[in-house]
């Protein structure tokens, strides 16, 4: 892919009950990304965020907000986002987590990447990356979910799970983003694997992730379950040809 001199860029927040985090986020992406266009895809949320995402919109022009009925997933949240860059013709799509997990300081790494990739990774799993905060328990879990779908699913990456990402729209253009089986957390992986069967080149920049500065994580046990599901459903198909994609 060859990169625009200025391209257009979106970034994509999915919230749900972010009110305390939010306007401060938008202000640290703007730090690091000034030029960028930022999408809020809000769930209803009942603290709030919704509301106050509008507020800020409408003393921002860069900032647009999209409302949902209720809480339906990070994977739809993340799906429509991309589809809004797409119809909105912008060049690169970056999604992130709203709670400061993913902090902007590492926007210009991501984008620097993107010269020679068309999907850049924020990871955590490669030389200068890391998390801060985590049990012992969380970090076997993530690791192991990520060796697996690498094993099943062929992915160059280490950090499969992770979405602290970056896309070339043009390139999400020419990807099948029609039937994903995930809504929740492992919607990574499959959307991974899906941009990887479109050809796309993959990258990593290395990052720290944090533990959120405020609210309640929205993971859940069930969650984990059917994620771990479908990433065993997505994987087999891979594994003997049989996904069709």
């Amino acid at each position: 892919m060859t990169s625009p001199s200025q391209p257009r860029i979106l970034v994509s927040l999915a919230t749900y009950n972010e009110r305390e985090n939010l306007a401060a986020l938008l202000r640290e992406i703007r730090v690091y990304s000034p030029n960028c266009d930022i999408l809020v895809t809000d769930d209803n949320s009942p603290d709030g965020t919704g509301n106050l995402a509008d507020e800020l919109a409408a003393a921002d022009p860069t900032i647009h907000v999209q409302h949902r009925a209720g809480k339906l997933g990070l994977g739809t949240a993340i799906l429509s986002a991309a589809k809004y860059a797409i119809d909105g013709n912008y060049d690169w799509f970056v999604n992130m987590d709203a709670d400061f997990s993913h902090h902007p300081r590492y926007l210009p790494a991501l984008y620097a990447g993107m010269a020679e990739h068309d999907v850049m990774i924020g990871s955590r799993y490669i030389p200068g990356g890391g998390s801060l905060n985590w049990p012992l328990s969380r970090r076997l879990m993530s690791s192991s979910v990520n060796l697996l779908t690498r094993l099943l699913m062929g992915l160059p990456a280490r950090d499969t799970s992770g979405g602290y990402r970056c896309y070339a729209v043009p390139k999400l253009r020419g990807t099948n983003l029609n039937g994903l089986l995930s809504h929740g957390y492992s919607f990574q992986q499959e959307m991974l694997y899906r941009c990887r069967r479109a050809g796309c080149r993959i990258g990593e920049t290395p990052i720290v992730f944090e533990d959120r500065r405020a609210g309640k994580s929205k993971a859940d046990l069930s969650e984990a379950v059917r994620s771990i599901w479908v990433i065993l459903r997505v994987g087999f198909r891979a594994l003997f040809r049989l996904d069709g994609v």
